[in-house]
């Protein structure tokens, strides 16, 4: 396997809500047969990526996942007099299906209610800069075809240039430009030659120790109630729970740098943003009613050579409470014994960079006291990969 660099960290989150599953509820699972909080991966990538954006890290070389394709390249169809706009997001969908239907000639008797059933498909795109500017000049090229399509009252494939839908696939392959999508990938169902792998693993992070649920239960006032409709307007409750968390990431710089077609200063760029920004963010669900805003105690790089190594297990028995000692500083004790242990066995002892807050993590390493410097570890770490690979 190719050398990762891992990103591991012990974060202590005060009574929140950060990520809810279908019932409100803060997400959470059983591990070594002791319930645990959770934070899913994808909810962990999302406040990583709009970070790239909130602090221009990657300006110019991020995507953008939406739906809504007539309100990305409005400007471009306002301009070649496109009336019904928002025809277009169904034009481009059913498009990409009759591109995939043509590879297997079985499908081409395929049924209106068939049709039917693809307009109402809807999933997100992840398109890249250079992607988004071939689209636009897609709608010009064919602002004709285009303007017949959506003043129809109901659009079919067959109705659609097969050009026009070759160009639409061709326009899916210039996504190595876009940080975020060489990071966390994309897959399209309908076009899988657009599909790209992502560089970068996501785990969903567990507390290190057991956790029970907890409930907020709150009233609400009227402002405009009289002193004879006294008593609570609203009554009710809110999930909440407060947890020590093991975060980690695997990035395989190599695998970034080819989906960012060997650019290696944006690739460079692209490890140093995700690792501040994998550490600074959080999910952000109801923390305007909890404000649970806590860095990491204890942020830790380390650059594995042949396989990645995800220590969760150091949890496995969770850790519990001690009078005189913090849950996050136990937390990274464990921690850097279960790296010891599995370092020495698996002879995985690559270099490590560790950001501590706690002063537990005693398996060596290059200790610093600033984010931006251990981000800075980690891009020399894979230019010198990069380097390396002549």
């Amino acid at each position: 396997m190719p050398p990762f660099i891992e990103t591991h960290i012990i974060q202590n989150i005060a009574p929140g809500n950060l990520n809810r599953d279908d019932t409100g509820a803060p997400k959470d699972a059983i591990f070594g047969g002791f319930r645990r909080a959770r934070l899913s991966s994808q909810a962990q990538k999302r406040p990583t990526r709009k970070n790239f954006e909130d602090h221009k890290i990657l300006r110019g070389a991020l995507g953008v996942r939406t739906a809504r394709l007539d309100r990305l390249l409005k400007a471009s169809l306002q301009e070649n007099g496109i009336v019904r706009a928002d025809r277009f997001n169904e034009i481009v969908k059913l498009a990409l299906k009759k591109k995939d239907k043509n590879k297997d000639k079985d499908k081409d008797n395929k049924s209106d209610k068939d049709e039917s059933e693809a307009k109402k498909l809807s999933y997100l795109m992840f398109l890249a800069p250079g992607e988004v500017a071939k689209f636009t000049s897609l709608i010009g090229k064919y602002s004709d075809d285009l303007k017949k399509l959506s003043e129809q009252k109901a659009v079919k494939q067959k109705d659609i240039p097969e050009k026009f839908c070759d160009d639409l696939a061709a326009c899916f392959h210039a996504s190595g430009n876009a940080a975020d999508i060489a990071l966390f990938g994309r897959m399209l169902a309908d076009l899988p030659g657009a599909n790209q792998d992502a560089a970068c693993q996501v785990a969903h992070s567990i507390s290190t120790h057991a956790v029970e649920r907890q409930f907020d239960y709150f009233t609400a006032v009227d402002d405009l109630a009289t002193p004879e409709e006294s008593g609570a307007a609203m009554i009710d409750n809110v999930e909440f729970n407060s947890a020590t968390h093991y975060r980690y990431a695997a990035l395989d710089p190599l695998k970034l740098l080819a989906n960012l077609q060997d650019d290696e200063e944006l690739a460079l760029a692209s490890v140093r943003a995700f690792i501040e920004a994998f550490a600074r963010t959080l999910p952000s669900g109801k923390q305007n009613s909890f404000a649970a805003h806590n860095p990491p105690a204890f942020v830790g790089v380390v650059l594995r050579q042949r396989m990645p190594i995800n220590l969760a297990n150091a949890f496995e028995q969770p850790v519990f409470p001690q009078r005189d000692r913090a849950l996050s500083a136990l937390s990274v004790a464990r921690l850097a014994h279960q790296e010891k242990t599995l370092a020495q066995a698996y002879g995985e002892e690559g270099p490590w960079a560790v950001l501590d807050l706690t002063g537990a993590w005693d398996a060596g390493g290059t200790a610093v006291v600033k984010l931006a410097d251990l981000a800075e570890w980690a891009a020399r770490q894979a230019a010198e990969l990069y380097a390396a690979r002549g």
